[in-house]
């Protein structure tokens, strides 16, 4: 088996921790990264001794690379991973995908139409107890799901004033757009579902991007209708992990996550169903070893850049109606 090059763009703690990470794995090197910022670039030569270069556009001109991670300020998404298609480069991008619709769009006709891998860092995939929820509700196990009700709440505000997630020309938004996304890939992805419409409403609680969000949505399943209840909190009392909740009402139980346990009522018996899921580095390491699988041919892709589409599309439908004030239509199509 032949090496697997790839590179990094963005080199922040997360970025090296991704490094570190997918460097570990069998046929793996990172060969390079790159970074605006002298001091992660450093930071990136002493943990792993690579090339590195400050700008991602003179790396991948120089390096050949199989596959590149991306871990940049949400706004540069898109122009990050575009230059790697366009260099023929596989690509893990972080979440969120983009903070435009068409951007996201676009990328997933780019990587379709190269044959190019595109992956979008939502962990939660990997972690068993959202994989346990999904397999309960495939297996039919509390009957046709119709309701769901999902929370996040995180002190998430007062640490990040004065750093680019409080600004929105790096940010793209707020809480929503941040760990929230975690939650609206994790409610979508557990029911198999597509968001149709969404009537939202946010609170930027005195910040430059939102802090709160509350969106009513319309989400479709196999041609059947769930009805979703969604809060966001950037100003809760958790942290540094977010506190959270997830319950999903079928026509014969219900399935409840309190974020530690799950909990099931099956037929009218109550029983927990809570299988292992690791810490957030064990998370990593699972997503970007079946990003290498996945270019390597060797796996189906767990993390497709169509699931991050349905984030991308229901969070810039929810800000647009909390703008306007209307109900709005979510699009999702390709």
């Amino acid at each position: 088996m032949s090496e697997t090059a790839v590179v990094a763009i963005g080199l922040g703690d997360l970025g090296r921790l991704e490094c570190r990470t997918i460097d570990s794995v069998d046929g793996v090197r990172v060969v390079a990264g790159a970074d605006p910022s002298a001091d992660a670039r450093d930071a990136f030569e002493y943990e792993l001794g690579r090339d590195v270069y400050d700008s991602h556009e003179e790396m991948l001109d120089e390096v050949d690379a199989d596959a590149a991670i991306i871990s940049t300020p949400h706004t540069l998404h898109y122009d990050h991973a575009m230059a790697c298609l366009e260099h023929g480069v596989h690509v893990h991008l972080e979440k969120p995908m983009v903070t435009d619709l068409s951007h996201a769009k676009t990328l997933v006709r780019q990587a379709r139409e190269d044959g190019l891998v595109l992956a979008v860092g939502y962990q939660r995939h990997f972690d068993g107890r959202f994989r346990e929820i999904r397999r309960l509700i495939d297996e039919g196990r509390i009957g046709d799901p119709h309701m769901v009700t999902g929370h996040l709440e995180q002190q998430w505000i007062s640490w990040n004033e004065g750093r680019w997630r409080a600004d929105p020309e790096l940010s793209g938004g707020g809480q929503l757009y941040d760990s929230g996304s975690h939650l609206l890939d994790a409610l979508l992805w557990t029911t198999r579902s597509t968001p149709v419409d969404v009537a939202a409403t946010v609170d930027h609680r005195g910040a430059d991007v939102d802090v709160n969000a509350a969106l009513a949505v319309s989400l479709d399943r196999f041609g059947d209708r769930l009805t979703a209840s969604i809060g966001v909190s950037g100003a809760g009392q958790s942290g540094p992990a977010p506190g959270e909740g997830i319950h999903i009402w079928g026509t014969e139980g219900s399935i409840s996550f309190d974020g530690e346990t799950v909990r099931v009522v099956e037929d009218g018996t109550a029983y927990e169903a809570t299988p292992h899921h690791g810490g957030f580095d064990e998370l990593t390491d699972r997503k970007l070893a079946n990003f290498v699988a996945a270019v390597r041919g060797d796996a189906e892709l767990e993390i497709p850049a169509m699931d991050a589409v349905k984030v991308t599309a229901l969070t810039e439908a929810a800000y647009e109606s909390a703008e306007s004030g209307r109900r709005v239509a979510v699009d999702t199509d390709i």
